[in-house]
């Protein structure tokens, strides 16, 4: 029975102690951030401005987690952008990063906010950012692996499988118009579809046919027409955003304006 009791007694106090270690181990360890993306986003985040000429800038949030004990004070971390291994250019597709960004008090999360800009040439090419999270004075860096994140900026369009049935000559700026007009993203390919979907088809054909007019009888939605040289040329674009625009041009045979679209050709 004695023997029992000392067994049951040092099992017992190397629990005490272990735990106990195992406490000052974890409270006493420098606390490290990651960023917590799933691994098909740590691979790459893909954003694009292909649905919305009208955003100017927008924001893509990097969910950034704490890794060791929570503080009962604000603190600070730091990342920067890999510019070697990065295509998008500061102050053109994104904002400069802040020196530091807090993790205020008591939290065991937060976010990284990578200001984004929607500019022309990005609907003829995808870039791409590399952000990376680095050591500071309050947090370390323990697992590589975890603390790089990739954005694939873009705004390009691709011809959907239905635009054959129901539409003819695709292109991007033609694309982007219908996007625009009809605020449809897709069409069905049912025939039972056809007096909807011809009727959306209707509503670009006569847009393209008279964007002055079209402009005219839908200011709500803030879209302008402005020429630089008396008429023969104008510029398409929203308000909001004056960076994307689409060329209109006189067709000096017909006397009639085309919008062109991103091989030189007249949009039809």
């Amino acid at each position: 029975m004695k023997y029992a009791t000392y067994v049951i007694m040092s099992l017992g106090m190397c629990l005490f102690f272990s735990c106990k270690k195992e406490s000052l181990m974890r409270y006493e360890r420098q606390a490290n951030i990651y960023f917590d993306l799933t691994a098909a986003d740590r691979d790459s985040i893909v954003y694009t401005f292909a649905y919305d000429m009208t955003k100017a800038v927008d924001t893509v949030f990097l969910p950034v987690k704490l890794m060791g004990y929570r503080d009962e004070k604000s603190r600070s971390f730091q990342a920067y952008i890999e510019k070697d291994s990065s295509t998008a250019q500061a102050e053109i597709h994104y904002d400069k990063l802040k020196p530091d960004y807090p993790l205020m008090e008591g939290a065991g999360q937060t976010f990284l906010p990578i200001i984004i800009h929607n500019v022309k040439d990005l609907e003829t090419r995808a870039v791409s950012l590399i952000i990376k999270l680095q050591e500071s004075p309050d947090f370390g860096i323990e697992n590589k692996d975890l603390i790089r994140a990739r954005i694939i900026l873009s705004a390009q369009l691709e011809q959907p499988q239905w635009w054959s049935m129901w539409l003819d000559n695709y292109s991007r700026v033609k694309h982007q118009l219908f996007l625009l007009v009809t605020e449809q993203r897709t069409l069905s390919m049912q025939g039972l579809d056809a007096p909807k979907n011809l009727y959306f088809a209707n509503l670009l054909l006569m847009m393209l046919n008279d964007p002055f007019k079209w402009i005219k009888d839908h200011p709500e939605k803030d879209y302008k027409l402005e020429s630089n040289d008396g008429g023969q040329t104008y510029l398409f674009y929203h308000v909001d955003n004056p960076n994307r625009t689409i060329l209109l041009r006189k067709n000096t045979g017909s006397g009639k304006y085309f919008f062109i679209d991103e091989t030189g050709k007249e949009v039809r």
